[in-house]
């Protein structure tokens, strides 16, 4: 008990991590408990007809879904226009959506059909399959909003049903039926009608419904275990951060054994050290990270060899990012056991909550802003545009400059905490 009250890093391991991470855990499943997170989604509607109408303003009062029109306006284009097929399967390939709803023309004409009829054209579920729980939480949705928000087609289907298996009605009988889908017409126009409608409760499996749904994989379809790639890229920057950390902690073994003093005394300097230490932290991050995914490539496949030029990029860059971070806890910290008890403690956290361990995509929303600010988010992005969405190098301009600007300044605050060394 005496030994573990003065090692501060095995005293921290031992109660602080545990309690960090349990926190971070029942922040992220402890909120899914009892409510279901909201999904953004597109819907273009080709169709324009009442049903379809009703279709949509049913899917927008929806309390689980959050739909998009058309994009955010901005600066450059106050009044966008609304979402076209075209556009909003790029904003799918793009990242920027999950899922998109494509109603097409002619839906209006026969929008539902019972007991396995033939319907009308068939909805388009357009779909990112890295996310593999919104397409079928639309799905579901998609059905049970189609049940509440198109009374009228439902009826009239299920008069044809009727007429089919029981036998024709009478002319009183049907002409109390048109009168009764005429009030119900006019019922549905109200401006409040689709309030009225019960919302569902979310979740359900959008396979066998009333109305035709075609799913579309449109990103990752055709890659071969595409999912690895991001398990590489998230795995790889946690263990990044754990070797850059240990490497820069030969700053601190210098600093003890004298050897240091000897160095500040030449030429070199503390910028030129921090700088050549830096350099290192860099190029054996790198090696790694390059190990890593071509055992991948060579074992499970992931495509790298046509990812090149992003890899290299995001690599780079993450290396960059990741060493800096290590020589500022290095410079931070008095001892060994310092260094390895807080590296561990930020770097487990940041790998938490920057989707090294768990999706952010399944996050709350609070934990993905959060995780933003960890180092792990931006590269998993980065890699994730590269192998995932096969974007250009050009479009990772955001990644690269957030990784550089982390980079530079984390260097920054290393040289000026490590201050300390030339004055001692």
């Amino acid at each position: 008990m005496v030994s573990l009250r003065r090692d501060r890093g095995s005293l921290v391991l031992s109660f602080i991590v545990p309690i960090a991470f349990f926190s971070m855990f029942a922040i992220i499943f402890g909120s899914q408990h009892d409510t279901v997170g909201r999904v953004k989604i597109i819907v273009v509607d080709q169709d324009q007809s009442r049903a379809s109408q009703q279709l949509v303003k049913g899917l927008e009062n929806e309390g689980s879904l959050v739909v998009l029109l058309k994009p955010a306006a901005t600066k450059s284009q106050p009044q966008p226009a609304d979402y076209t097929a075209a556009t909003g399967e790029a904003a799918v390939k793009a990242g920027d959506i999950s899922v998109a709803l494509i109603v097409p023309q002619g839906f209006g004409e026969h929008p539902v059909a019972f007991g396995g009829g033939a319907a009308g054209p068939a909805i388009q579920l357009l779909y990112d399959s890295s996310d593999r729980i919104a397409p079928q939480m639309v799905g579901g949705l998609l059905q049970e909003v189609a049940m509440t928000s198109m009374p009228a087609p439902m009826a009239e289907e299920g008069m044809k049903y009727s007429e089919q298996y029981i036998g024709s009605y009478t002319p009183e009988q049907q002409k109390k039926m048109k009168e009764g889908l005429q009030q119900l017409q006019e019922l549905q126009s109200r401006p409040d009608a689709a309030k009225a409608a019960p919302a569902s409760s979310g979740g359900g499996s959008g396979g066998g419904g009333i109305i035709a749904v075609k799913n579309r994989s449109v990103v990752g379809e055709n890659k071969n275990n595409p999912t690895l790639s991001f398990e590489a890229a998230a795995v790889g920057v946690m263990f990044l951060l754990f070797t850059a950390s240990g490497s820069a902690g030969a700053l601190l073994e210098e600093a003890e054994s004298g050897a240091l003093d000897r160095v500040l005394g030449s030429r070199i300097g503390m910028t030129g050290l921090l700088t050549g230490k830096l350099v290192f932290n860099i190029l054996l991050a790198f090696t790694q990270l390059t190990l890593m995914f071509i055992w991948a490539w060579l074992v499970f496949k992931v495509d790298l060899p046509s990812h090149i030029p992003g890899f290299v990029v995001m690599g780079l860059c993450t290396s960059f990012a990741v060493a800096a971070f290590g020589m500022l806890l290095a410079s931070m910290c008095r001892t060994r056991a310092q260094l390895g008890a807080l590296s561990t403690l930020l770097i487990l956290v940041m790998s938490a909550i920057g989707g090294s361990m768990f999706p952010r995509y399944l996050m709350p929303e609070a934990m993905q802003k959060a995780g933003l600010w960890t180092i792990n988010a931006w590269a998993i992005d980065g890699f994730t545009k590269v192998f995932w969405r096969d974007l250009p190098v050009t479009a990772l301009w955001q990644q690269v400059s957030v990784l550089l600007a982390i980079g530079i300044v984390l260097f920054a605050l290393a040289r000026r905490i490590a201050r300390r060394w030339e004055y001692a």
